[in-house]
């Protein structure tokens, strides 16, 4: 049976979509395969790790009838990429192994039994289905992922704090160390609901999520369901299931500093370029550069043990009280590097408190870090 016969771009496109949660090696070796299924000239591929399931279908020609199987998603796409993409290619079942054939070239492939493929059980109290345009989800996630925790104990830390709630879509990320915020406007009232997105599937939706789009309508819009244990989104084609993280995320808004009053304006890229040569004399341990803010002009320095130093001076339009403070620059790098505003506002208290980082034109968004001893 001819399982596809279509172009190689268009059936490399398909595993692609759903192959990025598919890791080479893993305890159940049928997780390192793509569940195919065949209904006429529609497949539905689907890709499973037990905690993140992600499916989509696409119409790829071939015989009538229906077949299900699943076949290794890393072979398949390793050697479809090495295939011309405007060369057909076809999909042949024969047995317990299927046959590509593009050209003159020819690969069998061992399949395993659909029926063994572990689908994810979906949960049937899903909350009310919400959506906005792919393109602000994406800049939300942009704006706060890199400020999440790697292997935390704090389990919970290591994700995003996804709050739906009445007109607005909060997206939190902290570490600890530092925090990130950024919100956008629904176009419908939801009651609040509140769930923590695994790192992995933050990573994920980051690479799957398009920019693109004229208008927030159609395939640019992503549809979001939320669950007690899961969450649910829809977009382009795609299904993405994933297990939520239990836990309670901290109090974000206690962390937040309010009423500042020692407030500076400047260019983000004149402060992060400054930054970035200065990083480079601090010390692989620490990181840390000090910021000596005083009327008309910041400083930035940095030494590190071998006594090099690093000075680097930015005028802003300052009169305030003169601050000296420390941080750890990376993280002040990762904010301003996953912004594309012009201008940044950084608001400080004195050199023991936390920093707060805006954007004059963007009110939803706030990152917070903490200071460090230098």
């Amino acid at each position: 049976m001819i399982v596809l016969k279509a172009p190689q771009e268009k059936l490399l496109t398909a595993l692609q979509a759903v192959a990025g949660i598919v890791e080479r090696r893993h305890t159940l070796p049928i997780l390192a395969n793509v569940l195919l299924r065949k209904t006429g000239e529609t497949i539905e591929f689907t890709t499973s790790d037990l905690e993140i399931q992600v499916r989509t279908s696409a119409e790829l020609g071939g015989d009538a009838g229906s077949l299900s199987t699943t076949v290794g998603a890393r072979k398949l796409i390793d050697i479809l990429r090495t295939l011309p993409g405007d060369q057909v290619v076809s999909l042949s079942a024969n047995g317990a192994k299927l046959t590509l054939q593009g050209g003159k070239s020819r690969f069998t492939l061992q399949t395993l039994p659909a029926e063994d493929f572990p689908l994810v059980n979906e949960a049937v109290d899903f909350g009310p289905v919400f959506s906005v345009p792919q393109k602000t989800l994406k800049g939300l996630i942009d704006q706060v992922h890199f400020a999440m925790a790697v292997h935390d104990i704090r389990y919970y830390l290591n994700g995003i704090l996804f709050v739906a709630e009445g007109k607005t879509l909060t997206l939190v990320a902290t570490d600890g160390s530092r925090l990130a915020l950024a919100q956008a406007q629904l176009e419908a009232d939801i009651p609040k609901q509140e769930v923590i997105l695994p790192r992995k599937t933050v990573l994920e939706l980051m690479r799957l999520l398009k920019d693109g789009g004229k208008d927030g309508s159609g395939d640019d819009v992503i549809e979001m369901r939320f669950a007690g244990n899961q969450a649910k989104f829809s977009f382009s084609g795609m299904e993405f299931v994933t297990k939520l993280v239990e836990g309670k995320y901290p109090d974000y808004n206690r962390v937040i500093p309010k009423n500042h009053k020692n407030i500076i304006t400047l260019g983000r890229a004149t402060l992060l370029s400054s930054l970035q040569r200065a990083a480079i004399l601090t010390s692989e341990k620490f990181k840390g550069v000090r910021l000596n803010i005083e009327p008309g002009a910041l400083r930035i320095a940095s030494s590190n043990a071998e006594q090099e130093e690093a000075k680097e001076e930015i005028e802003i339009d300052y009169d305030g009280p003169s601050i000296e403070v420390g941080f750890n620059v990376t993280y002040l790098m990762d904010a301003l590097s996953n912004m594309g505003q012009e201008m940044v506002r950084l608001e400080m208290h004195d050199g023991s408190s936390a920093a707060l980082i805006t954007v004059p034109e963007q009110e939803g968004f706030k990152y917070v870090v903490m200071p460090m001893r230098i």
